[in-house]
């Protein structure tokens, strides 16, 4: 699973921390996205997949396969 976060388009909603607390978070200084685990197992693909659709601004998008992130 390829996660990309574009912490640029990032407005803090906090809905990928609340659906997917695994593998996101929020940094304490502007509430903006951070990426815990770049390579989530599949037992959390699904949770990552709500995540990146609920997500307001459209900061995260998914790939293929690969490891790559965008901070």
């Amino acid at each position: 699973m390829d996660i990309r976060v574009d912490r640029g388009r990032c407005i803090g909603a906090g809905m990928c921390a609340l659906t997917a607390p695994a593998v996101f978070d929020q940094d304490e200084d502007e509430g903006l996205v951070v990426l815990l685990d770049p390579r989530p197992s599949r037992d959390h693909h699904a949770a990552v997949r709500r995540a990146t659709g609920t997500c307001p601004a459209a900061a995260l998008t998914l790939g293929g396969p690969g490891p790559s992130t965008t901070a």
